[in-house]
């Protein structure tokens, strides 16, 4: 799993050497993977972390509180507005580098949510947040989405990174229009080729993975939740289902060249705290009582 360091020259100028933006787009076309290093500023960072904790109270007060399978991960939004928007997280200069280099011109981000681990001993099933697009392929297209994840602190396997499946991209034992959660004798076929991976990465990161990726939530062994964004850059073809919300007078900020945001722009205020919902989620007072 490739982690570059991009250099703090690299960040001033918006733009990565030749040599790391081929290194990056190739890692993400074979592993389906790559995490840059250093590229969000840490200030906007904290700003971000302390947000994400005072609002997690709230999310977890719900009685519809959107947890991800167990009560180890909640989903959870970042405030859609102005203190909170920095562009080195929505509108990376060097994080789209890659994406428009591996899906090519037209790329659109229509997705901006995340998920915060808490101190739990579960895991979640290993599971690609999207299957290939057609059953049955012999091989797997190149890819469509690309998931971008920004961890607002410093992650490793003691408070919870995320599971990869390096290469698992390109196996097409998930279709779109099935299960999401990987088979146990794919993940046996594909432990003894390659097994997964828990990354630590520091914040400031952003790790670029192929939408069809297997990975897992993992347990937080820490009294610190983990909290971290997700966006979704998808090729210019393809009509995503989500329609992002932010305030009237923010649409400057989201102009770039090589990156359109699929949003609508809105008067009043933006529920980010009630909108994340469950994902099959089923409080064990619930579950039936094995026989």
């Amino acid at each position: 799993m490739q982690q570059i360091k991009i250099s703090p020259e690299e960040v001033a100028r918006g733009e990565m050497t030749a040599e790391h933006l081929e290194l990056a787009a190739r890692a993400v076309r074979e592993d389906g993977v790559v995490v840059l290093e250093g590229v969000v500023d840490r200030d906007h960072i904290a700003a971000l972390r302390e947000k994400a904790l005072a609002d997690l109270a709230l999310l977890q007060a719900r009685e519809d509180a959107p947890y991800n399978w167990n009560a180890g991960n909640i989903q959870q939004e970042l405030p859609p507005f102005p203190p909170y928007l920095f562009r080195d997280v929505l509108v990376n200069d060097l994080a789209i580098a890659v994406t428009a280099a591996v899906l090519g011109p037209g790329v659109k981000n229509a997705y901006y949510s995340g998920n915060t681990a808490l101190r739990s001993d579960q895991r979640q099933p290993v599971h690609a947040d999207l299957g290939q697009l057609w059953p049955n392929l012999s091989e797997a297209t190149p890819a469509f989405g690309l998931v971008l994840n920004v961890p607002l602190v410093d992650v490793s396997p003691e408070n919870g990174s995320t599971e990869i499946w390096p290469g698992t991209h390109r196996d097409t034992t998930l279709s779109m229009a099935g299960d999401i959660k990987v088979p146990e004798a794919a993940l046996a076929r594909w432990r003894e080729r390659t097994p997964p991976v828990q990354p630590t990465l520091p914040a400031g990161s952003i790790l670029i993975r192929d939408i069809r990726l297997w990975h897992a939530g993992m347990p937080n062994r820490t009294d610190q939740p983990r909290p971290m964004i997700a966006m979704i850059h998808w090729v210019s073809w393809f009509c995503p289902a989500d329609t992002l919300r932010f305030p009237k007078g923010t649409e400057p900020f989201f102009e770039h060249p090589r990156l359109k945001t699929h949003a609508v722009f809105v008067d009043g205020p933006i529920d980010y705290i009630g909108s994340p919902q469950a994902y099959e989620y089923a409080p064990r007072s619930t579950l039936h009582a094995p026989r």
